[in-house]
């Protein structure tokens, strides 16, 4: 297993470096003389980059908070700038050659101009020589004078290329930056809300219209802190929900170094209060002493638990990676002696939970883990390891609603899956 390990970080790590040689040889070799300044700065670039980005995915595990700081803003967004940059580079390619056939015909027609205009100058008869001068040479025909004007005229081939590298190497950065900073734009304004109605067949006519606020990675780290959570907090109470659903990965960070950021939690208000489960970094980062604080700012975790409300049952199990601390998941424990009369809203971190929750007879699974993808591509990657990556979907007589969360892990960065706080409104066929 070791072997394989280390087998697998040393194919990443190679496929990493090629990616940054690739890109340092099309902006920055192919785009400037050598020794010249861009080579010299594309190069210190080339190498420092990557190194701060490795320092800042390994710095959680090994450096205080307020150092990793510093590793983190540069080295998780050259990250996205990485990934939009390389698909913009690629694209190029395919565009490299038209541009090139688009300059050769507008060179070849201006030649062809140019020595059409040459060859009658060049029959006009010139004036008597002085008897010392030597004959004067003629053209005596239109291809020796486009021989001669092609003669005459520098060489465009290394010119053109070099236009065609600086033209695509520079629309590409141009396109890698807008997509990165609109994307970020994106996650540090904070979570707009997302509507869902949500129909429960056992649901009561009293409980017609129950809403229900369901937030999840939020991701409190080096980048996004408590002026995020505060965001949230402040979109949650505008909302004015019944309830308040935490769906796991709130923090990347022990309670010692991330308390302060969580505090704003303290504030959410809803009628019937808010409820947590542990997401996958909670135990990355300690679950049993940050279950303890959530607590303490009146939020309530549901550890393989359930709660009677008013109209359904609220449940909620660990992460699957629990598992390997202790404390697994168990839905016999959260559901096992329910009243199956009554509708249940369960609360599970990740998609892939829905199988025991059918096989419990949940009638609404809430989750979160996916980030929507986060990055596109990376929803199609998503996909691969998810049943549903985003959004509402039917399994048998168990619904499963994901939201694409609230935060960003790594990179503060979101394209094509914007963050969200989603309002689910349950409907009774009663109501």
């Amino acid at each position: 297993m070791i072997l394989v390990a280390v087998a697998v970080v040393a194919l990443v790590l190679a496929l990493f470096g090629g990616v940054h040689y690739y890109l340092w040889r099309r902006l920055v070799r192919d785009v400037s003389a050598p020794g010249g300044r861009w080579r010299r700065a594309g190069t210190v670039l080339a190498i420092v980059l990557p190194l701060l980005s490795l320092g800042a995915l390994v710095g959680g595990r090994a450096l205080p908070l307020a150092a990793e700081r510093w590793l983190a803003w540069p080295g998780y967004v050259w990250l996205a700038v990485l990934l939009y940059l390389t698909l913009a580079v690629l694209v190029g390619e395919a565009v490299r050659p038209l541009l090139r056939g688009v300059l050769e015909r507008r060179d070849r027609a201006r030649s062809v101009t140019g020595a059409g205009e040459a060859a009658p100058r060049a029959q006009v008869p010139s004036p008597s020589p002085a008897p010392q001068s030597e004959p004067q040479p003629q053209f005596e025909s239109h291809s020796e004078a486009a021989v001669a004007v092609a003669v005459a005229a520098p060489a465009a081939g290394p010119t053109r290329r070099l236009f065609v590298a600086r033209t695509v190497g520079a629309a590409a950065a141009v396109a890698a930056g807008a997509t990165v900073g609109h994307g970020m734009y994106g996650v540090l304004r904070g979570p707009r809300l997302k509507y869902v109605t949500v129909p429960l067949a056992k649901l009561p006519a009293s409980a017609d219209g129950y809403r229900i606020a369901v937030v999840s990675d939020i991701h409190l780290g080096p980048i996004l802190g408590k002026a995020h959570t505060q965001r949230i907090v402040d979109t949650i109470n505008g909302a004015c929900p019944d309830l308040v659903t935490i769906v796991g990965d709130l923090v990347d960070g022990s309670v010692q170094e991330l308390g302060a950021a969580a505090e704003p939690l303290a504030r959410l208000r809803a009628r019937d209060g808010s409820y947590f489960v542990t997401g996958n970094h909670e135990y990355f980062s300690g679950a049993a002493p940050w279950i303890d604080f959530v607590r303490d700012l009146g939020v309530h975790p549901l550890e393989n638990a359930r709660t009677e409300l008013a109209g359904f049952d609220l449940a909620g199990v660990n992460d699957i990676s629990g598992a390997n601390h202790q404390a697994a998941p168990d839905f016999t424990k959260a559901l096992g002696d329910r009243d199956t009369s009554r509708a249940v809203v369960l609360l599970a971190h990740q998609p892939v939970m829905i199988e025991e929750a059918v096989r419990h007879h949940v009638d609404l699974q809430l989750s979160g883990h996916t980030h929507g993808g986060q990055l596109w591509p990376g929803n199609y990657v998503a996909e691969l390891a998810n049943p549903t990556v985003a959004g509402l979907e039917a399994y048998g007589d168990t619904q499963l609603y994901v939201t694409r969360g609230a935060g960003a892990w790594g990179p503060p960065v979101r394209v094509g899956a914007p963050s969200d706080i989603t309002i689910v409104t349950l409907a009774s066929p009663n109501g």
